[in-house]
């Protein structure tokens, strides 16, 4: 039988990419038994029907799955954050990587609207690109407006499956538009009253952009930390994983126990305050969670 791609799910149908076509499939009544639901990403074995439709009878196995938004086998997350208009966030920027860390997604910090920056905020732009990148992280500093550092964002999509991540208003669709004309995505203005974007995408949908996929996702609608245990937040920060190694205690959570080497790191500046402050701040979060039975 048939392999492919699932590239859209909508109302019941799963579109799958075989050899360049689109076929409409529906998933078989086993997967409802199994508590199987396919994703978008999900390589599928399928019986066709005739060329344009069919069922998909066997979901591969997958490498990762995100579930907000419900995707599956994502090589990266492009974490799009707008310089102003909303306001860069490090705290939210923080809790996006945190989720990406996790799921074991490769991050790609890109900072757009720089267009309307004026001197001091491009520098602080700056500054705090340099510092992520200091950490590890690839930045790219960019304009949907002027198309400034676009072409930067080329070589990281090709032959890769990418979601496009951050909150609404900051940018995704406009993007989007300028990497592929074509699609002539919607985007909405930033409501001044609320300071944020509506959401314009509704459904998720891979994207092919020169040879990779892209998708465009109506976003992380759950921040939460809900997954992810005490212990292992700060694998999640990849400064505190490598300082940690040095700490005297193997359990050290680099609150107040002695001879802390992340504490240490981070009053010799090795480790940027506010990264650290809201190590701290999502590890209080996660330990005052509610227990799930």
């Amino acid at each position: 039988m048939p392999e492919g791609k699932i590239v859209k799910a909508l109302s019941g149908f799963y579109y799958v990419l075989h050899d360049g076509q689109i076929i409409q499939c529906r998933g078989r009544g086993v997967f409802r038994k199994n508590k199987i639901t396919p994703l978008v990403g999900d390589e599928v074995v399928f019986q066709a029907e005739n060329d344009r439709e069919g069922y998909i009878m066997e979901v591969r196995e997958r490498k990762n799955e995100l579930v907000r938004p419900p995707i599956a086998n994502v090589d990266q997350a492009i974490l799009v954050f707008s310089a102003v208009e909303p306001s860069f966030s490090t705290v939210l920027l923080d809790r996006f990587l945190v989720l990406v860390e996790y799921n074991h997604i490769k991050p790609l910090i890109c900072i757009t609207k720089m267009d309307l920056t004026n001197e001091d905020e491009k520098q602080a732009i700056i500054k705090y690109a340099n510092q992520y990148r200091d950490i590890g992280y690839e930045v790219l500093i960019t304009s949907s407006e002027t198309e400034a550092g676009i072409d930067g964002l080329n070589p990281h999509i090709e032959n890769k499956i990418s979601v496009f991540a951050g909150q609404s208003g900051v940018g995704k669709s406009s993007l989007l538009n300028v990497l592929r004309p074509d699609l002539d995505l919607k985007t909405n203005k930033i409501s001044t009253h609320l300071g944020r974007g509506k959401h314009t995408t509704r459904h998720v949908e891979l994207i092919s952009i020169g040879n990779g996929l892209i998708a465009d996702t109506p976003g992380f609608s759950s921040l939460e930390f809900t997954s992810i245990e005490a212990e292992e937040l700060a694998f999640c920060f990849p400064e505190i994983a490598r300082e940690s190694e040095s700490c005297k205690f193997r359990a050290c959570l680099h609150i107040s126990e002695p001879k802390c080497a992340v504490k240490a790191a981070v009053e010799s500046q090795g480790i940027t305050h506010y990264r650290y402050q809201h190590y701290v701040d999502f590890l209080q979060e996660i330990k005052d969670r509610k227990p799930r039975y």
